[in-house]
């Protein structure tokens, strides 16, 4: 069977959805085809949570999916609400805009904007179809794309867009394999962990927003054992507030340009306003408009040490964690429950009585030793290097050289209008992407108002050269 279209869109989570949503908004006829897996267009790894308590780690007026009206979010859940959805808003006791919704409800917020563009779409005779496949290989030839599924089904089109969205590490196969995810609960699976032992040891392997996540399921399925958790620098996400308003300072100083630079300055910005008695992410959070310009412009020996020495700590304050979550952990904490050890994952280790064990090594000691437990979660984050992600299209794409891996191996290379190169640096007249596969590129590829902006842009461009 095959099928033809203009635009085949590869993913339909966040990215690709967003990319259909704004082919639709634009006038001219043309056809587009989201291959993705999943039964539900929209929602991708991030938005499939069910549990309430998994919320997104922004408030309202920061998630918009509409880069001309940053208040979409804000005004949806405001109709929401007040339609009586999600009662349990109340709870956070804080204006709409300042809320955290869960994130499953913020997946039915982008269907229906998707929805909303098939209408305005039809009436210029556009129209998108979900094809529930995985792309298992892509031919690029000089005037068109050919893509083979799982089902058996060949798709023809004149372009396509690599929006494969994020490969978390707990579920995603990985070339190297430790074993680690064979062993491992996932993360967001409230079910499985309500089949422990409610006062047994868990171990979390890995300190960020994942490690949030594990928690925050652990408690809702009625975990009241101690959750032992190991990263390499042992640093917990900062709770999201809101601060006040700060002077953009990178806007009015281009002369900032290396991490150390941008380090120095940034540090006596949060002192200028902790002496005024202002929250220190203020300032902090006027880095985040110029993280693509600060990232490309730089060269690849101060990308290597902004990976190496700061990564973790821009990790830890810049994707916080949303309060509710921080103040479980803060709880979990100050009990005895939870604890943080700045440790290394060795490898697995045999348990004879049971459970799980896993070989560590402490931060700043050269032994080793073996940490037991009735579970093991893997929440080390993000797999950005496709060279080690086993699936299908990644390796397809990367053997047959129409792809190369990314600045630091980070997603896969690109022009800056998103047109992919291939493994010779050739830019692609075919093949785009956008959102996470970027993460090179731009660094911060993975937010929503950051891949909403590469939506609308790359929109633009599909039908500037359609």
């Amino acid at each position: 069977m095959s099928l033809s279209a203009d635009v085949l869109i590869i993913g339909g989570g966040l990215s690709g959805t967003m990319l259909a949503v704004q082919l639709l908004r634009l006038p001219g006829q043309r056809k587009i085809l989201i291959i993705e897996p999943r039964a539900e267009l929209g929602r991708g790894e991030a938005y499939s949570a069910v549990e309430l308590g998994h919320t997104l780690n922004g408030n309202a007026a920061r998630m918009s999916v509409d880069p001309d009206n940053p208040d979409d979010l804000t005004q949806w859940l405001t109709g929401h609400i007040a339609a009586g959805g999600w009662p349990e808003s109340a709870e956070q006791n804080v204006p709409v805009s300042e809320l955290f919704p869960p994130r499953g409800l913020f997946g039915v917020y982008v269907q229906q904007r998707l929805a909303e563009a098939r209408a305005i779409g039809a009436q210029h005779g556009s129209s998108v179809e979900h094809i529930c496949a995985e792309v298992t290989d892509l031919v690029s030839a000089t005037d068109s794309v050919r893509l083979s599924l799982s089902d058996g089904q060949t798709l023809h089109g004149a372009y396509a867009v690599l929006a494969t969205g994020m490969f978390p590490a707990a579920r995603t196969p990985q070339k190297a394999s430790s074993g680690l995810n064979a062993a491992a609960l996932d993360p967001w699976d409230v079910t499985a962990m309500r089949l422990l032992d409610p006062q047994s040891a868990v171990l979390i392997i890995g300190s960020g927003l994942t490690m949030v996540d594990a928690v925050v399921s652990l408690e809702q399925a009625g975990h009241r054992g101690p959750i032992k958790v190991f990263s390499r620098h042992g640093l917990l996400p900062h709770v999201r507030r809101q601060p006040p308003a700060w002077v953009d300072f990178l806007a009015a100083d281009h002369n900032l340009r290396t991490p150390r630079q941008l380090l120095r300055e940034l540090r006596r910005q949060c002192q200028i306003a902790s002496a005024q008695g202002i929250d220190w992410q203020a300032p902090l959070d006027t880095v985040r408009v110029h993280i693509a310009r600060l990232w490309s412009q730089a060269s690849d020996v101060q990308r290597r040490q902004f990976v190496r020495h700061v990564r973790p700590w821009w990790e830890s304050h810049h994707h916080r964690s949303p309060p509710l979550s921080a103040q479980l952990l803060e709880r979990l904490h100050g009990a005895g429950r939870l604890t943080i050890d700045a440790a290394s994952f060795k490898r697995l280790e045999p348990s004879p009585e049971g459970g799980i064990g896993i070989r560590i090594r402490r931060r700043g000691e050269s032994e080793t030793r073996v940490v037991m437990g009735a579970a093991l979660i893997n929440s080390s984050g993000i797999e950005y290097d496709w060279r080690r992600v086993a699936r299908p299209l990644p390796q397809q794409l990367l053997a047959r050289g129409l792809v190369q891996p990314g600045p630091l191996a980070l997603g896969i290379a690109a022009a800056a209008d998103g047109s992919v190169r291939d493994a010779e640096g050739h830019a692609s007249r075919r093949l785009f992407a956008m959102g996470p596969p970027l993460r090179g590129m731009w660094w911060e590829s993975t937010a929503v108002t950051d891949v909403a902006l590469q939506a609308k842009a790359l929109a633009a461009r599909l039908v500037s050269h359609g």
